[in-house]
Formats: C-alpha cells, structure tokens, sequence
C-alpha cells in the first residue's frame, strides 16, 4: 500500500521518533542523500501561496536529486476547471509524488483517494503537520529531548495549534493552550491528541487565560490571529486576541530561557511584538530552517526506493 503524510495522528510513536532521528542524521550529513531521489518529480499545488513551502520543498528535491514543479492555483484551479479526481489521475501518470498546500481538509483527503501517489499535506485549514514536525525537532535540537517539556501556544486554536497538540502527543511533551473563549481546538483533534498520548506522558491543559498557559513553559508559541482565508474577520479578531499578544510582559510570565516560536509569517505589533521575536530568546529562523529537512525526510521516505 502507498503512504502518504496526512496528519501527525497517522504516525505511531515509532515513526515519530524515527522521523526525528533521521532528520538529525540527515541534517548533519546531507552529502549522503544527494541522490535517494534521482530522476523523481515531485508536483506542488499550491491553492494558498508561500515563502518557506514552496522554497523548502523545491530545495529539498534539488537537494536528494530530483526536481520539484510548482502549480499555482491558476495553473489548474483545482475543483472548478477539473475535479480534485481528475488532478490526481492525470498526475501519477506523469511524477512521483505530490505536495499540496490547500483549505478545505476534504480536498487532500479526496486528492489521496483517487491517486496511486503520495501525498503531502503541506497545510489545510484543519492542519499544518509538516510544520509541527519541523518545530517539535527544532526544540529537540534546542534542549536535547522533547519528553517533559512544556510548550505553551497562546492565540487561535488553529491548524498549527491542532498538529502541534498531535506532536506533543507523540513526543510526550506538557501542552498548554490560550485561546479567547470560542476559538478553541476542535474536539475531534483534542480527542486525537488524548488518544495518541495516552502512554507518552503527554499532558493538555486548554484555558482561556494566557499567563496560566506560559507559566513554565520551555516554549512559548503563537500564530497569526486571523489566517488566510479570514480576512474579513481580521478587525474583529484583532479586538478579541489583542489580550492574547505575546510581548515582554506575557513573556515575563515565563521563565528566563523560554524559547519563543512561531511559524512565520509573523504579523509583528499583533500576536508578537518585535522585542519578543527578534529577542535572543527567538528560535523563529531555526524554525524555518528546519522544514527543509524534515520535509526531506518525509519526501525521501515516501518517494525514495523501498
């Protein structure tokens, strides 16, 4: 059966950790992959634009052998000039794989389901599981292990927050989530993370008062208040999340080595401000960094010989 990286959920604890171990191995030694994807294509569909998807995919291929080609969202318009099906069936014919950075979750699922290729979800609006590997391995990276750690993430219970809950799970690290009351996790992603947690040691707390949620936390985490597609909630959500901005003084809150994180792109003088994120506490380029080699990681398992 072909694989495809969906949701963190789909991963057992194993193949977390092992994702983990590989990324270091490969990210120190990057010479001896240049070839594990010789001749392979890689199709990106791109429905929502971006700086650290499209260049860490692109240069992740060039980077293990292979090549990468970018659809735009008027190249193919996904669901109105063809069908979701459709995309899929034409595209096995001609690559190895496909990345896709889409909305709606139902349309990665239906893109999967209709092709023999992989898939990789390179962000819904329900999740954002490429990041939250790239984040959980920049903490690895950071404090040497991820099990008992706190990472606090304070703003909307949003894709990112739902992958990083489903991390966290698999890691057996602390998770503390802040959010304005109505904007919390969805339930079903919340269950996911208790039911993947189970025996990792993975504790979630979901409040309403951020100084609660950073109280110490080895990480502190935030997100744009409102995310692509809600534009026209943007003034409203600024009034709402404006008590959930993460600046010096929530930070105080914290202790002194916090590390703070954020997926970028940040909307400075909203969710942070820049004494915070451009602190010496900031791991936000680090963050960055690391998508190219865990999406590596991901690309050579799913596309790179058996």
């Amino acid at each position: 059966m072909k694989k495809d990286f969906i949701t963190i959920h789909d991963l057992s604890t194993y193949e977390f950790q092992e994702m983990m171990d590989l990324t270091e191995k490969m990210k120190k030694n990057p010479g001896k992959y240049r070839k594990v994807l010789k001749d392979k294509i890689l199709a990106m569909i791109f429905q929502k634009p971006s700086l650290r998807t499209r260049m860490t995919f692109e240069v992740g291929m060039l980077q293990l052998g292979g090549e990468a080609v970018y659809l735009a969202p008027s190249d193919i318009q996904m669901g109105s000039r063809e069908s979701v099906r459709d995309i899929g069936k034409n595209l096995e014919r001609w690559v190895d794989g496909i990345m896709i950075r889409t909305f709606g979750h139902h349309i990665i699922l239906e893109l999967a389901e209709s092709t023999r290729l992989p898939v990789i979800n390179a962000l819904t609006d329900l999740l954002h599981p490429c990041q939250a590997m790239a984040d959980f391995f920049t903490l690895r990276e950071k404090k040497g292990h991820l099990a008992g750690l706190k990472l606090a993430y304070v703003g909307d219970g949003n894709n990112v927050c739902h992958s990083l809950m489903l991390a966290a799970a698999k890691a057996g690290t602390k998770m503390a989530v802040a959010t304005p009351p109505g904007y919390e996790p969805k339930p079903e992603i919340v269950a996911w993370a208790k039911e993947d947690g189970r025996d990792t040691g993975f504790e979630l707390t979901i409040t309403n008062d951020p100084v609660e949620a950073v109280r110490e936390a080895d990480a502190i985490y935030t997100d744009v208040w409102a995310s692509m597609g809600q534009e026209a909630e943007k003034e409203a959500r600024r009034k709402i999340f404006q008590p959930y901005q993460v600046n010096r003084e929530l930070f105080s809150k914290a202790r002194p080595d916090t590390y703070f994180m954020h997926c970028l792109p940040a909307h400075r003088g909203e969710e942070v401000t820049d004494e915070v994120i451009d602190s010496p506490n900031s791991i936000v380029y680090d963050q960055a960094e690391n998508r190219l080699h865990v999406q590596k990681v991901i690309m050579m398992l799913l596309m790179g010989k058996k």
